[in-house]
């Protein structure tokens, strides 16, 4: 087979496991399960990062100041996005009622958070895809291995993806619709890079880093902060835990295909 075919077949089956891993989540957690589990999310997202993608970013040619700089913008960036949504959002009602409205809506789950983890998401798994091309356009062998890898670390990531678009306020079947498109992205990338593979390099890292700056924001700027309105010793520990295993998935996905 062509490393296209290679390529394309690696995609669709990255894809279709990761949209399986998610459906799995979405239909089984109950809904009283979804606060403490965004714990894992928070975990999972941030192992994703710190783990998986900025060192595959910092791999690459681009310098170790230019990989963290494009972070740094890209949350600014996230940050500025939010603002936008949430100035837009208030400015379609009363000014005089506004008061009364953020303390009546405070505790609603916020659906630009899940908005955003599918953006990051879809940038981090287009990568993927031109990880996958070039893995197979220098060596089969090495493409099934490097193929392997990325799947074995994007379930866990995915079950995390979902739990946020869950709690994001998505309804399942929406919530689904948006894993398998940002599971797609696979597919797309692994096609472009197999075509365009030479003029595509020279941006993995920086597509790499603004990945990881979306994942981070997420998890520090929206999700961390919902988990302190409960402080007492039970839930706290409860909370640490499941972050630590979403860490920890993520690490044990990776080390298990490496050994």
């Amino acid at each position: 087979m062509t490393p296209l075919m290679n390529s394309m077949l690696a995609g669709v089956v990255a894809g279709v496991l990761s949209m399986l891993c998610a459906a799995l989540v979405i239909y089984t957690a109950r809904p009283a399960w979804v606060p403490l589990l965004v714990s894992y999310a928070i975990g999972a997202l941030l192992g994703a990062v710190f783990l998986e993608i900025l060192p595959h970013a910092f791999h690459h040619e681009a310098s170790p100041e230019a990989v963290s700089a494009t972070v740094l913008v890209g949350i600014l960036i996230f940050f500025l996005l939010e603002k936008l949504v949430l100035w837009r959002h208030v400015h379609v009602h009363d000014v005089a009622g506004l008061e009364a409205h953020a303390h009546a809506h405070a505790h609603e789950p916020q659906g630009r958070t899940g908005a955003m983890v599918v953006v990051g998401d879809s940038v981090h798994n287009f990568v993927d895809g031109i990880i996958i091309a070039a893995a197979f356009v220098s060596d089969t062998r090495l493409g099934m291995v490097t193929a392997l890898a990325i799947i074995a670390h994007e379930l866990p990531q995915e079950a995390g993806d979902a739990l946020v678009l869950l709690h994001s306020g998505m309804s399942r079947p929406r919530a689904l619709a948006f894993n398998l498109f940002s599971s797609m992205a696979t597919l797309v990338g692994a096609v472009i890079a197999c075509l365009a593979l030479q003029s595509l390099q020279k941006w993995v890292p920086y597509l790499l880093a603004l990945a990881s700056a979306s994942m981070i924001y997420v998890a520090v700027a929206d999700l961390i902060p919902g988990l302190h309105r409960r402080v007492d010793l039970r839930t706290s520990a409860l909370q640490m835990g499941l972050i630590v295993l979403g860490v920890a998935s993520i690490h044990w996905a990776h080390v298990l295909i490496l050994e």
